[in-house]
């Protein structure tokens, strides 16, 4: 199996998706992969697509990944999508909607099923990304399911975050609740053939001329002014300014050396989320079920407190309390 390593190195498509169904599936030796990997990883430009269900987000990657072949790249593509209650794994909206881009060999598309992790993304996200990012995929969009305030994950992965809007679903108003300004780096008004769109860019730009910290930034150091833009699918429009505006993006974290912190970020909260990973499977492995459910019946009855019950179970799986 150590050849899968070297197979996905020189761009091999099945050894890639091999690695994916590993990493998905998390297969012990995977982790080693991955290490090796890791040396070869770091080229690529991760972009986030995320908001509202109902949005739009699928179709416009869609039309990105188009224009980004035309402009000759070859692209990743990781499509978070709500577990399935009956089966665990991934529904395949989006695959079946992106199924034309999929016999293009510079394009690679899978997806995941988000099995109930918080923030939009699927837990192995950031691993996937990695082994796209060593097979020479750039750049690679993470789309996430599209669940509200939780969307803010997104930011812990990507370089650059898109949102995207539609007319007459109150996303502005959400934007705020959800602390969705403070994470995107492109705004996107999709669905703009519908009455409505123009009044959205409007309300978008006013919220985001009302942002205190981007009115108070330091004149003297390069600033990224958020785009609101707009797109429209049915007459493929705006699809290239979307483009434009990721690679300007991408330009201004290199030039403004925020593309190092940003990296930098996301590595401590991966390795944060490597360790409570492990830590949750320990627990998994020392306490079985039937004592879960006599410990959950003893604290809900009162008989015992569950800040007791945590300290307990940290010292039998070794962990230091507080």
């Amino acid at each position: 199996m150590q050849n899968i390593v070297e197979r996905l190195l020189t761009g091999d498509r099945r050894a890639l998706a091999r690695m994916v169904t590993l990493i998905e599936n998390e297969t012990p030796i995977v982790r080693d992969y991955l290490a090796e990997l890791h040396r070869h990883a770091g080229h690529a430009h991760i972009v986030g697509v995320t908001g509202a269900p109902g949005a739009g987000k699928s179709t416009l990657v869609t039309h990105l990944v188009r224009e980004l072949r035309r402009r000759e790249h070859k692209v990743g593509v990781v499509a978070i999508d709500p577990t399935s209650p009956f089966t665990g794994g991934a529904i395949l909206g989006d695959r079946i909607r992106m199924m034309e881009l999929s016999g293009d060999p510079n394009v690679f598309i899978r997806s995941m099923a988000s099995r109930g992790s918080l923030g939009g993304l699927a837990a192995s996200t950031r691993d996937v990304v990695r082994a796209m990012d060593a097979a020479g995929y750039d750049p690679i969009i993470i789309e996430t399911v599209g669940t509200g305030q939780a969307e803010v994950e997104v930011m812990r992965t990507a370089q650059t975050v898109i949102v995207v809007s539609a007319p007459g679903m109150g996303d502005e108003v959400q934007a705020i609740k959800a602390g969705i300004l403070e994470i995107a780096d492109i705004f996107v008004v999709s669905k703009a053939d519908k009455p409505g769109a123009d009044q959205t860019v409007a309300e978008l730009a006013m919220l985001l001329s009302l942002d205190p910290q981007r009115r108070l930034h330091d004149k003297s150091q390069p600033y990224w002014r958020i785009p609101v833009l707009k797109t429209s699918a049915i007459k493929d429009q705006g699809i290239s300014q979307v483009v434009d505006a990721m690679e300007q993006h991408y330009k201004y974290l290199v030039e403004s050396d925020m593309l190092a912190s940003r990296a930098q970020r996301q590595v401590r909260s991966e390795v944060q989320a490597l360790v409570l990973h492990a830590v949750v499977k320990a627990l998994k492995a020392e306490v079985s079920e039937e004592e879960w459910q006599r410990v959950v019946e003893d604290i809900t009855k009162r008989e015992r407190d569950p800040y007791s019950v945590a300290r307990e179970l940290e010292e039998r799986i070794g962990v230091k309390g507080s």
